[in-house]
């Protein structure tokens, strides 16, 4: 299923909508009505309303929204119906502490290749069971295990010579932890991650609380 000019703040709070769902299906809540949804996701019912009109029709007028079939539902949305091989690259802290985060494969993606240059940490096997590959084998090993996102947690000065491996290897989807911006084919989508500017956000709002 493919949408096209769906905003992508809509998106995001697709992803949020979901994680809501699955808790509620911990809690064996099978219908939800959509102000408690709303309320639950920090956001008014015609906002939910409004990003789910833009794949089609869900719920049910006066009733609800099917919790299990809802979470069916924006998972194809998503193309969460499938599980994502992942491969991170630079196994520092930040690296190493990502490949161990249980959430992940929880939500359908799988760290399935690791990368690094330091002689003294390729060949070693992670607490997972992946063993560290040399990057020089990066193109050979994301073809042979069906790799589709790269995680960039190398230095920023290593950051675009990696997603340019990357890119030259086919991979299209890149999350990128190295806090410098990346150029990359319109053909690859890049989502940057970088801790500082979040805390940029939060230092403005407390500062203009005060």
């Amino acid at each position: 299923m493919k949408f096209t000019k769906i905003p992508l703040a809509t998106i995001n709070r697709l992803s949020v909508y979901l994680r809501v769902l699955q808790e509620l299906v911990g809690e064996e809540i099978e219908v939800v009505p959509s102000e408690k949804l709303a309320k639950y996701c920090g956001v008014n019912p015609a906002q939910i309303r409004k990003d789910l009109a833009y794949f089609g029709e869900f719920g049910v007028r006066g009733v609800g929204y099917r919790v299990v079939d809802l979470i069916h539902q924006i998972k194809e949305i998503l193309g969460l119906n499938r599980t994502w091989n992942l491969a991170m690259i630079g196994l520092g802290n930040l690296g190493s502490a990502l490949i161990r985060y249980a959430n992940f494969i929880k939500h359908g993606y799988v760290f399935a290749a690791a990368f690094d240059v330091d002689p003294n940490k390729v060949g070693k096997r992670l607490p997972n069971g992946l063993v560290i590959n040399h990057i020089d084998e990066l193109e050979e090993i994301v073809k042979e295990r069906n790799i589709s996102i790269g995680v960039i947690a190398t230095p920023a000065s290593a950051a675009q010579s990696v997603a340019n491996q990357l890119v030259l290897a086919g991979v299209n989807g890149i999350l990128n932890f190295a806090p410098v911006q990346i150029q990359v084919p319109d053909c690859c989508h890049v989502e940057n991650i970088d801790f500082t500017i979040k805390l940029d956000t939060i230092a403005y709002h407390l500062s203009t609380n005060f």
